[in-house]
């Protein structure tokens, strides 16, 4: 279950069901595209993928 007391990031716009269970995590993420790259530019900092896991377990 979202953390629902923590404001939505970036996330939250997307229509992914796998990126809108991470909108409310307290991470700032970007979805990969146009703004997570001028971001990680101008910073001149890596940007780091996250590609889709399954995982299964207890919070």
């Amino acid at each position: 279950m979202p953390n629902t007391n923590v404001v939505p990031n970036r996330l939250i716009n997307e229509k992914s069901p796998y990126l809108l269970q991470h909108a409310h995590n307290s991470i700032s993420w970007y979805p990969w595209g146009g703004e997570a790259f001028t971001k990680a530019k101008t910073e001149d900092n890596p940007l780091i993928g996250r590609i889709r896991y399954v995982h299964c377990g207890s919070r």
